[in-house]
């Protein structure tokens, strides 16, 4: 490590003044550790240029880049970050521009239009002053586990500081002859390059600031080029941004190209539709419907009181086997410019607060400004948790702001700072002795023992008891013995291998050869169902699933039968290996081919006869690799007997790290028609914690890719309307298309769901289905049918009809899919029958 030097990416790729290269040795080092290589997460994305730190946590998948850095990471460097772990916030790629060829234009309400260039740029007077920035998001998971806003989730580490170098704003301003409130002048905008986002009329990141606050010379605006004494780095704005001390990171625009003094507020689409926070009783909905993005009181700049705690961190474990001295550590920041007083600990649930000894790195400017955080400890003995339920903290800034109990949730999830709440454990150490551990609300990590926050877990439940299904499954029929016809043919294991894709597909059960090519696109469990165990012995698949009547139909596919070897038999090719979905950059857990053993971490309780199981994937980096549309088998042997499940789990490819199984149990002796009660969800209600459990997948024959684009077995098509139908737990699969459509707002699919249960109480999903037509009235109607109905209920009583279809269903098209899950007389005796008398076809019914 001692011999790394990393030369400028600035200077060399983009054509900034010379600057030394970076050498660890070098007392600068720790003020950049600069990332060296390119991320492979980047590899195949327009930002594949742009050189990243791995430790970095990615909070909207690999593009564009949204991180934020560990909480052990961002404060071990103390008061000063480095900008590879600087948090990022990007709306789309990093563009790739020359420090030669840029140009800031100042127009608009001036004397004198400019045209500054970055040499020019350089050569006026500049300050340099430390500064922290925050990201109006910051904290925002806590608020999207108490209900989903329209915003990715942040963690508490949204926020870093470093030293900007830069000239004053206003001496730009001056240079230019800008013009006076009175002539006019009230307002100065500012935009990054056109054409870098998809939204809005030039597709540039654009804001605006008050004339008072960009001629302010207490509010130190500036014009940045050098982060912590070098040249910016691409993700931070090379070659200049805009820095707006005190206020969020929204405002300082990035890239700058263009200063516009205008006599109104920048017109920009981010401007308005961005960096909002709105009554909470403001949905998505509300807000476009009256107008609130452009209501001018609920706009965010000043930042507000905030603090959280980095020490305890999340799933930390102390030893009770001796009372010592703990130091509680934490950071603090305000906005405005005004100074943090104090930092406070309460362990009574805030009956008494404990006043935290304040690291205060800055001195104010020369007008009483402080721009920056705090940092701030509190020693502690450890039996002090003992007789603690939680550790909260909060601060207070001079103006005597400090921060509220509970969150208040927005439509934005901005903003959020609330006491920053910690839970206290019971926790057995390995060797036996008496601990405790923490758990914080809401961390972007799995913590190290395999928790997540207390926040999730509430809400984990929550949607939980929203979604249990109401009755077990039918048990599996015993098995039906198939005959071999004399004067079989014979096959080597070898032979069946090489057997194993669309084209030729066989497979092995109890011992005899089968040849199941003919049956793929017949099945109804798609032909994903059998070719993943193409070329295999599928014999423990076949029986945990599959009933009589499907046993009896393997006579009609019969090859002959398995034998060990034949002594004539050549060396056979060695099978095709089924491509991957995934890219190479990625670690996808799900193998199509070979069941996987994953461990349980954690048995989250429900309710009285459900639970949470969660498994750890192969590292914290895998994704579990099921599309949407699809589901995985879970395998179990139960006494003696191969017993096989579909499950879709409720956590996603976005949760790297884990597999999330909700399931209800059904106990022996509760149900009437199923005495024995359900054999897997007993099977998993008897598993602790580190035992394994078995999954394969994905399967399934449908796929919902995106923006209308779907695959269902071979064919590829697009989709503009989805008519759904569900009954009872048939909704799951449903919900999941439904959800993928609606948080892409460029996606223009519109759905309408019917969706059947005996009574109101046996709705699942109901808030989350009532929430998202709510929010997106013109892309989803939800309509409900129950044949048990309440008085005064507003939708429909009895059942699902061919008329109540085609009075809330899209007529038949060949962009208009049907999709449908429920029990089986549903399903084929109202569903399939119905649609098909709308003029729907068979190529045009998805059936879960």
């Amino acid at each position: 490590m001692a011999s790394v030097v990393v030369p400028s990416l600035a200077h060399n790729l983009l054509g900034a003044p010379f600057e030394a290269p970076l050498a660890v040795a070098e007392d600068d080092w720790k003020l950049h550790v600069p990332a060296v290589d390119i991320d492979k997460k980047d590899a195949d994305t327009p930002d594949n240029w742009v050189p990243r730190d791995p430790r970095i946590l990615r909070l909207t998948g690999r593009h564009p880049l949204n991180c934020e850095p560990p909480m052990d990471h961002l404060m071990s460097y103390g008061f000063i970050t480095p900008p590879s772990i600087h948090f990022v916030r990007n709306h789309g790629a990093v563009p790739k521009i020359s420090w030669s060829s840029h140009r800031i234009e100042v127009n608009g309400l001036v004397n004198t239009p400019i045209s500054i260039s970055m040499d020019e740029l350089i050569a006026m007077p500049s300050i340099t002053l430390p500064v922290t920035l925050v990201c109006a998001g910051n904290r925002r998971k806590e608020e999207n586990m108490v209900k989903k806003s329209i915003g990715f989730n942040w963690g508490p580490c949204a926020t870093s500081t470093t030293y900007w170098t830069g000239v004053r704003l206003r001496d730009i301003l001056l240079k230019a002859g800008i013009k006076t409130p009175d002539e006019g002048a009230n307002f100065v905008s500012f935009r990054g390059p056109k054409g870098e986002l998809p939204k809005g009329d030039d597709g540039s990141y654009g804001t605006s600031l008050t004339y008072t606050k960009a001629m302010d010379l207490a509010s130190d605006v500036i014009v940045a080029y050098k982060q912590n004494g070098r040249w910016l780095t691409p993700d931070h704005g090379f070659p200049v941004r805009i820095v707006i001390p005190g206020f969020i990171g929204g405002r300082m625009v990035k890239w700058l190209s263009e200063i516009t003094v205008t006599e109104t507020e920048s017109n920009n689409f981010y401007h308005y539709h961005d960096n909002r926070v709105m009554p909470s009783h403001v949905d998505e909905a509300l807000a476009k419907a009256e107008g609130w993005w452009f209501k001018p009181d609920f706009i965010i700049n000043d930042l507000n009181i905030n603090s959280a705690v980095a020490r305890p961190w999340h799933d930390e474990v102390i030893s009770l086997a001796q009372n010592q001295p703990y130091t509680i550590k934490g950071y603090a920041y305000s906005g405005g410019g005004r100074k943090i007083i104090r930092a406070e600990v309460s362990l009574d649930d805030g009956e008494t607060w404990r006043l935290a000894e304040i690291k205060r790195f800055e001195k104010p400017n020369e007008y009483g400004k402080y721009w920056c955080w705090v940092h701030w400890d509190i020693e502690v003995q450890t039996f002090d948790f003992l007789k603690a339920k939680e550790v909260l903290c909060r601060a207070w800034d001079e103006s005597m702001n400090t921060q509220p109990t509970v969150i208040t949730w927005n439509v934005m999830g901005m903003m959020n700072n609330c006491y920053f709440r910690i839970k206290i454990l019971p926790h057995t150490l390995p060797d036996g002795t008496m601990g405790l551990r923490f758990q914080h609300p809401a961390p972007v990590e799995v913590g190290e023992l395999g928790g997540i926050g207390w926040r999730e877990e509430e809400n984990l439940r929550q949607q939980a008891l929203a979604s249990i299904s109401a009755g077990p499954a039918a048990p599996v029929a015993p098995p039906v013995k198939v005959e071999a016809p004399s004067g079989s043919r014979t096959f080597t294991m070898a032979e069946v291998a090489e057997h194993n894709t669309e084209e030729s597909c066989w497979f092995v059960h109890e011992g005899k050869v089968y040849d199941a090519t003919p049956f793929l696109e017949e099945h109804p469990g798609g032909a994903e169902s059998i070719l993943i165990v193409g070329g295999m012995d599928a014999t423990e698949d076949f029986n945990a699933i599959h009933s009589s009547k499907a046993k009896a139909m393997l006579k009609d596919y019969y090859l002959g039968e398995l034998v060990e070897s034949k002594a004539s038999t050549a060396e056979p090719a060695k099978p095709q290996p089924v491509p991957s979905t995934s890219t190479s950059t990625e670690l996808v857990a799900l193998n199509p081919r070979e069941k996987i053993s994953l461990r349980m971490t954690e048995r989250i309780e429900v309710s009285p006869n459900s639970r949470i199981y969660r498994f750890a994937l192969p590292s914290p980096e895998h994704k579990l690799g099921l599309p949407c549309g699809k589901h995985l088998f879970v395998y179990a042997n139960v006494n003696g007997e191969s017993v096989m499940r579909a499950y879709t789990p409720i956590s996603s490819d976005d949760d790297k790290g884990k597999l999330d199984l909700l399931i209800k149990v059904y106990f022996k002796n509760q149900h009437p028609n199923f005495p024995e009660g359900g054999k897997m969800s007993q099977y998993l209600d008897s598993l602790q914690v580190g035992d394994e459990i078995t999954v394969k997948g994905p399967v399934g024959h449908f796929v919902y890719e995106g923006r209308g684009a779907y695959q269902m077995h071979k064919h590829k098509g697009v989709a503009k309307h989805f008519s759904m139908l569900a009954g009872g737990t048939g909704i799951t699969p449903v919900y999941q298309v439904m959800k993928a459509v609606l948080k892409d707002a460029d996606d223009t699919t519109t759905m309408s769901l019917l969706y059947a249960n005996n009574g109101e109480e046996d709705i699942l999903l109901r808030e989350e289905l009532d929430e998202l037509a709510n929010n997106h009235p013109d892309r989803l109607k939800v309509w409900y049918v129950l044949s048990k109905a309440p008085e005064g209920w507003q939708y429909s009583t009895g059942y699902i009809t061919h008329d109540l279809m085609k009075e809330k269903l899209f007529p038949a098209a060949s962009h208009t899919l049907g999709l449908m899950c429920g029990p089986p007389g549903l399903l084929n005796n109202v569903c399939v029958p119905g649609l098909e008398a709308m003029g729907y076809t068979k190529d045009t019914l998805v059936l879960f």
